[in-house]
Order: C-alpha cells, then structure tokens, then sequence
C-alpha cells in the first residue's frame, strides 16, 4: 500500500516536471506571444487545437509539420509564420504535450 502511494507521487512529479518542461519549451520558442492554453490571442487556444484533434492519429505529424513550416487558413485569416529553427524534438515534446491538454 505504502509503496503505491510512493509510485503515484513519484509519477506525479515527473509528470509535473513533463508538463513544466514543455510549457518553457513553448515560452522560449515564443509560441505563447500568439497562444495560450485556455483562450485566443493572435492563433487559437492551446485547448481548442487538442479539441480539435482529439481522436486523429496523424495530428502529431501534421501538427509539426504545420509549426516547420507555417500555415493558414484553418483557424482563420492569420497565417502562423514558420518555425524552421526550432528543434523536430522540441516540437514533438511541445505538440504531444498541447495535444493532452482537456477543455
């Protein structure tokens, strides 16, 4: 019993270590100047971007594929300009990160 109590923590904190990771990750890479996680700014909502492709297996992918390189149209008239710097690994760990994000 003691030692479940022991493991939940444990995953807890790396959990929250995870999570605190990825949202410096995203502050660093300058992605929150246009998101957040619960409301619009320039792009949408960190929430509404995993509402959005909850269920879809290729989201990850076409996700990154869309912070490389830029993209328009789906979320409205502002086009999201490339990231072409930013590290594929940094992406992943951001997009699997956004994409667990609950409305």
């Amino acid at each position: 019993m003691k030692i479940a109590a022991i493991a939940v923590a444990v995953l807890a904190l790396a959990a929250t270590g995870v999570a605190g990771a990825s949202e410096d990750l995203l502050k660093k890479s300058g992605c929150t100047a246009c998101h957040q996680n619960d409301k619009k700014l320039v792009g949408p909502a960190y929430k509404d971007v995993a509402a959005k492709y909850k269920g879809d297996a290729g989201a990850a992918a076409k996700l990154a594929g869309k912070v490389k390189a830029g993209g328009s149209g789906v979320w409205g008239p502002v086009p999201m300009p490339p990231h072409p710097q930013l590290k594929d690994d940094d992406i992943k760990t951001m997009i699997v990160y956004v994409l667990a994000m609950k409305k």
